[in-house]
């Protein structure tokens, strides 16, 4: 049976499989992978299919299915914590202050598992509720919002390495993180997660709430704390509000998230911009402004295009299929976007998803 790949990507594009493999078990998944490199047959590893545009044309090999499930809490090394503290000190701070290790297979659900972790009273993932697709796919992109990053939580992340053919594990340190990159972003198709493990505080209040719109929807001052379920329930109220909560009825929700990154710039690119465009300092002496305000000012806005492939009518950042897309009407798109503010504003956007059998160029 044919499996179209535009009905396993939250973007609704994309053509066949020439083959597919369902991976239910690690070994399944290791073993598939394996087979397909030992064959020198092309592999595409796919989860939740929510940060993915793929070619009409489909893809020519196999493509791996990671359908593991999962949850496994490995126990719990209590210490005294400040009640001020941030779940990262834990991934930074001594061995003594182990918190609550949670392992997940990279197959499961990430808001399921968001859920849970609230459910338990497990803080640092709250901020991240309503985001689609599967665990594992968390760490390559370093997945974040509303002032939290996965990189805060995350132990370490279990892999299968096609290039030496053997199991590696990475503790966070390793993992190299950064602004929506890893190790495992940098070196693409390298390694398959296979389990992420998490260390978290334990409370019913969330972690510091850095992100102003956030604190202003929950009703506290920037760096304070709410209860995480009432973290959750704002988070899910904002995204929706954005079109970014996975909804079949809403087409403002058929797309890959934010298809652009928020641009990392020098001094100079920084000063350039307009008054009144966004400037937050990043480190190394770079600025971070706003993607999706440089898409607004430079003409377009919410629900710009012509359908079947237009921006989101809730925001800007998202590139949406109204229903018959191609991945081609996609690109064309992003391609009229990305070229509309590096003309405005001398700023080249960065796409966040990843492409398989398409480009930009």
């Amino acid at each position: 049976m044919t499996e179209l790949l535009s009905e396993h990507t939250t973007l609704r594009v994309g053509g066949p499989a020439r083959r597919w493999v369902e991976a239910t078990t690690t070994e399944e998944l290791v073993a598939a992978v394996a087979e397909a490199d030992a064959a020198a047959e092309p592999v595409l590893i796919l989860s939740g299919g929510s940060n993915v545009v793929v070619a009409d044309e489909g893809f020519d090999g196999v493509v791996v299915h990671v359908a593991t499930k999962g949850v496994k809490t490995e126990g719990a090394n209590y210490c005294e914590i400040d009640a001020d503290a941030d779940p990262m000190d834990l991934v930074s701070g001594p061995a003594s202050c182990g918190g609550v290790i949670v392992e997940v297979q990279a197959g499961e659900s990430w808001d399921d598992f968001v859920a849970w972790a609230v459910s338990q009273q497990l803080v640092g993932i709250e901020a991240l509720s309503g985001i689609p697709g599967a665990v594992g796919s968390t760490p390559i992109q370093n997945v974040g919002a509303y002032g939290q990053e996965v990189s805060q939580t995350i132990w370490s992340v279990r892999t299968w390495d096609r290039q030496t053919r053997e199991y590696a594990t990475f503790a966070n340190f390793d993992c190299r993180f950064g602004y929506r990159t890893s190790r495992f972003k940098a070196e693409p198709g390298r390694y398959v997660v296979l389990t992420v493990t998490f260390q978290f505080l334990q409370g019913d209040l969330s972690a510091p709430v850095r992100y102003a719109e956030l604190a202003r929807t929950l009703g506290i001052e920037a760096g304070g704390k709410a209860l995480m379920t009432d973290v959750r329930a704002a988070v899910l109220g904002l995204r929706r509000g954005k079109g970014m909560v996975l909804d079949a009825a809403d087409h403002d929700t058929w797309s890959a998230g934010s298809f652009f990154t928020n641009p990392l710039l020098t001094q100079a690119q920084a000063d350039a911009l307009p008054e009144g465009a966004p400037r937050f300092p990043a480190g190394d002496g770079r600025v971070k402004s706003s993607a999706a305000w440089l898409i607004d000012r430079a003409g377009f806005g919410k629900g710009y295009g012509t359908p079947p492939a237009t921006l989101s009518t809730k925001h800007t950042l998202a590139l949406t299929n109204r229903g018959g897309a191609r991945a081609s009407d996609i690109l064309a798109l992003a391609r009229e976007v990305r070229d509309g503010v590096r003309d405005r504003f001398g700023v080249t956007l960065v796409p966040e998803p990843v492409f398989v059998g398409v480009s930009l160029d």
